[in-house]
This record gives C-alpha cells, sequence and structure tokens, in this order.
C-alpha cells in the first residue's frame, strides 16, 4: 500500500487549490467542447487504449470527472491522515487494470441507460459530469479533508489533482485518436509533469540520473553514484508532452530517442526498465 511518506530527503511538492481548479475546470471545458463536435465515425475509432474506442473512452473520462463529487458524498475516512500521496498513487494504477476496464464499462453502460446512444448522448453526460465538478468547490481542494480513495486515505486536494493528470493524458489521447483539436491547460500540463516526475523519483529512488522536462520540472533517480555539483553525468531531457506520454506508456522510450524528442547522455540515462509509472 503506498503511503504518504516519500522515499529520500525531498520535501512532497504542493499543488495551489486555487491555481488547481482553475486548471482542471479548463480541461474539463476543453473536453466538452471537443465532444460536442464529435460524430458516429469517430466515436468507433480505436482510441489508443487496449480495447477502447472512443466511445469508451469519453465513458471514462465521464467517470473520472464525477470521481471527486462522488467521493465528497461518501463517509468520510476514519483515518487522521492521509494513507497516499500523489506519487503513490501514480505508481499503483498499474495493480488496477481490470478494474478499470469493468468500471468503464459500467459507465458506458450507465450513461446508455441515462441519456440514450450517439454523440449527443456522451456530450449531454459530459456536461453533466461537469456540473456535479462545479458544484463541489471548495471542498474538492480542501487539504484538511480526506476521501476514502481505493487505494487508501488521500485528502482532497490530491484527489482532485489526480484528476487533472487522468483528464490531461485522456484529452492528449482523444486528439491523437479523432484528431479533434483538445486544448491542454498550461496550469494542467504543468501539475501532469510534475506529478510523473515525482512518481518516476518514487518508484526508482537514487541520484545516478537527472530527468529535465522544462519548464516544469527536474527530479533526480535511480540508484548509482551521485553527482554533488556541476553537470550531472546521465542526463535525459524532453519536452512535457512526450514525457507524459512516456510516463504513461502512450510512447515508447526506444521510439522517442529515434523521434529525437528525447535526449540521453550518459551511459545510465536510460529509463526503458523504469517507464511507465502511470500505466
Amino acid at each position: 500500500m503506498p503511503t504518504a511518506k516519500r522515499s529520500g530527503a525531498r520535501r512532497a511538492r504542493t499543488y495551489d487549490p486555487d491555481k488547481t481548479w482553475t486548471a482542471l475546470t479548463a480541461q474539463v471545458r476543453a473536453l466538452s467542447a471537443a465532444a460536442h463536435a464529435l460524430d458516429e465515425r469517430r466515436l468507433a475509432l480505436p482510441s489508443g487504449l487496449p480495447g477502447w474506442d472512443v466511445r469508451l473512452l469519453l465513458a471514462h473520462v465521464v467517470g473520472e470527472i464525477e470521481t471527486v463529487p462522488r467521493l465528497l458524498t461518501e463517509p468520510p475516512p476514519r483515518a487522521v491522515r492521509a494513507a497516499v500521496d500523489l506519487p503513490g498513487w501514480a505508481v499503483s494504477t498499474a495493480g488496477a487494470a481490470d478494474d478499470l476496464a469493468a468500471g468503464v464499462v459500467r459507465d458506458a453502460e450507465r450513461i446508455s441507460a441515462a441519456y440514450g446512444e450517439g454523440p449527443a448522448a456522451l456530450a449531454s453526460a459530459l456536461d453533466a459530469a461537469a456540473e456535479l465538478l462545479a458544484a463541489a468547490a471548495p471542498e474538492a481542494v480542501r487539504t484538511d479533508r480526506l476521501l476514502p480513495l481505493r487505494f487508501g486515505p488521500m485528502a482532497a486536494l490530491d484527489v482532485t489533482v489526480t484528476r487533472l493528470v487522468e483528464l490531461v493524458v485522456h484529452s492528449d489521447d482523444l486528439t491523437r485518436a479523432t484528431g479533434a483539436d483538445v486544448p491542454l491547460d498550461r496550469g494542467a500540463v504543468a501539475a501532469t509533469v510534475r506529478v510523473l516526475a515525482d512518481a518516476l523519483a518514487a518508484k526508482s529512488p537514487g541520484a545516478a540520473v537527472e530527468v529535465r522536462i522544462p519548464p516544469y520540472a527536474a527530479i533526480q533517480c535511480i540508484e548509482g553514484p551521485r553527482h554533488t555539483r556541476g553537470t550531472p553525468p546521465n542526463v535525459v531531457e524532453t519536452d512535457p508532452l512526450t514525457w507524459i506520454r512516456l510516463a504513461t506508456g502512450r510512447t515508447e522510450w526506444a521510439t522517442a530517442l529515434a523521434e529525437g524528442s528525447v535526449a540521453a547522455s550518459g551511459e545510465r540515462a536510460d529509463l526503458t526498465e523504469v517507464l511507465p509509472v502511470l500505466a
């Protein structure tokens, strides 16, 4: 079970409640606008996720948006402190694939029962989820309220940040699958990059490799000799969107290297064995 304590001496990163909420609502609006523009043909396209077409992807997005409002209505955990932090959440998602697959089918069936079939039904479900989310403020960004996440009690603000990560990743999925223009909010991208970078540092602690994702994050990871000053001997650098795709398994390390979207220097600057961090 992931814990709120991080390995190493690095301080846990914090997220501003107002900026987080602004970014989340902006990303929800972008997804909703894109959903309204989709037709039946594009809903049937493969999403890029195994076994999911775009229709199932959007059903999953609806469920992701509804998560925080739903958790706010459930009995609070008895715990007095969080058991899960953001890096812990990210590295724990790999074990939830079966539950995720079952959940997306339930979401799709629920949406069909409530709104019918076709593009308009999914767009309406997204709009309704957005309204539920809007009503969840300001409880959704409290740091002193715990929510009963499946991995253990988690601060409400952190749960909201996890939804931001999910929506950025799936906005990019939707763009690549359909060609739809789903803008990525800058604040949403920044938070997503940082959560995934910190997750890599938690999954593979150490200081042998420095991973840079300018302008948002730089972390050290992987056990081995550490540097104390100057340029480290093993450096990986990439852009925010490539990092998000690498960290979530949308892009393979070898592919990113071949395309030149990742620069890696040093004999240990190979992240093949430690990616993805969120699957």
